[in-house]
């Protein structure tokens, strides 16, 4: 346990072990779902006070959350300037405009203009490109026997593909990744790290500032992708403004490349643990757009998103006052018995499985299409060209960003049987 979860551990009261500040110790952090499975059981709307907000994590209640309860959470700079927290105000003017925290009509009217340059149609013309650049990065690691999924494959794969998919130059791609993971850590954990705050300010106003000369480049050269679509897009005379073209393009760049990332990377890591599924994908790779959804749903690459109560109401029997923090553990849902028989097997086959992972209703995932074809296209072709995968004994170590679970790092040896256990070289 970390000195911050032991101090938390030891102020906590009687009560202390179904709040979810347990994800601060690295060995729940590894395996929370036994501390999911335990608040689905005996609390499923369960009021934390150390997060100040209602926990939900039965699947039809996280349903309801998602669909009904409100996403504008973001403090406006004013609010964040009276907590005496006004340095963050470049941060908030920036997630205030973005279409994950708002509520309809501006939330619709921001989605309408988005789609026409998102569609799943123009996605889906990606495929074969995407093929093209998951089998370069292979190229480069095929001969060796071994290779570390998350660098070699799970992070590239998803940055070159959005740099692209942006319409910005390939070789940012790194600095993109870079920005992403810190602008990440205001997605994916529960409350404000004085800790990380200074950073994460700095990654904003780059991003801001890249996004703006971007556009800049777009107007005196335009190029096919999505900032110029967003420049672009027209619905009945209505258009984006500057600062809703970069907030959106920050969020589709941070989405687009954290999903697929813990996607790949949990998902080698299930198919690793279940080697009868391995065994069942590799003989049938037809099964491989099932096997994603399960991936999913075992190991949600977005594990928890917050909503506020957009009126008193009742959940679970418990009463929720308007505007009280609620936070949907779709990872929790995705594990409900009620929902998924056996759920905590991993069934690369199972079927009617409509998981949590996307979110639901207004607020699913928009680049959800891009992230499918992703991790399809990365393994079908990691299973046609790297044979009997095994796990090397290092120690897995789980990213520390509580919301967006992914992996550090996964390395791999893979080929025939004799070479894989042999002694390495060196």
């Amino acid at each position: 346990m970390t000195a911050q979860a032991q101090a938390t551990h030891n102020l906590l009261p009687a009560d202390r072990s179904l709040s979810l500040y347990h994800l601060l110790d690295p060995e729940v952090l590894a395996n929370p779902y036994p501390l999911f499975h335990r608040l689905r059981t005996e609390d499923p709307v369960h009021w934390d006070p150390f997060l100040h907000a209602w926990v939900v994590t039965g699947y039809n209640d996280v349903v309801t959350v998602l669909h009904h309860y409100s996403a504008e959470r973001t403090p406006a700079p004013r609010q964040l300037s009276a907590m005496g927290l006004g340095s963050l105000n470049p941060i908030a003017q920036v997630m205030v405009k973005q279409m994950l925290f708002l509520d309809p009509p501006t939330h619709t009217r921001i989605r309408s203009l988005a789609s026409h340059a998102f569609t799943p149609q123009r996605v889906e013309v990606l495929r074969a490109h995407i093929r093209e650049i998951t089998n370069s990065l292979l190229d480069a690691v095929e001969s060796q026997g071994r290779m570390d999924v998350i660098a070699d494959l799970a992070e590239p794969l998803p940055c070159i593909v959005t740099a692209e998919m942006l319409g910005v130059p390939v070789e940012d791609h790194q600095q993109l990744k870079a920005w992403s993971q810190d602008f990440a850590e205001m997605l994916g954990n529960f409350q404000h790290n004085p800790d990380r705050a200074a950073r994460v300010l700095k990654s904003t106003l780059a991003m801001t500032d890249y996004f703006r000369s971007a556009m800049e480049e777009q107007r005196l050269h335009p190029r096919e992708g999505l900032v110029n679509s967003l420049m672009n897009a027209e619905v009945n005379g209505d258009r984006f403004t500057e600062e809703e073209v970069i907030a959106n393009c920050i969020v589709t760049m941070v989405g687009g490349q954290e999903t697929t990332t813990n996607l790949i990377g949990n998902g080698v890591l299930s198919l690793l643990r279940n080697p009868d599924q391995l065994e069942k994908l590799r003989c049938d790779l037809s099964l491989i757009p099932s096997a994603v959804e399960e991936m999913l749903r075992y190991e949600s690459p977005s594990q928890h998103t917050a909503r506020l109560a957009p009126e008193d109401t009742i959940l679970g029997g418990k009463r929720i006052t308007k505007r009280q923090a609620v936070i949907a553990v779709m990872a929790a849902g995705n594990r409900d018995p009620e929902r998924f028989p056996d759920p905590d097997r991993f069934d690369i086959t199972r079927a009617n499985n409509r998981h949590l992972a996307f979110g639901w209703a207004a607020h699913f995932c928009f680049g959800a299409a891009l992230a499918r074809i992703e991790g399809q296209t990365a393994f079908e072709m990691m299973l046609r060209r790297l044979p009997n995968w095994t796990l090397d004994p290092a120690p897995l170590v789980w990213r520390g960003n509580l919301g967006l679970r992914g992996l550090t790092r996964l390395p791999i040896r893979f080929g025939n049987r004799e070479e894989i256990s042999a002694p390495a070289a060196g």
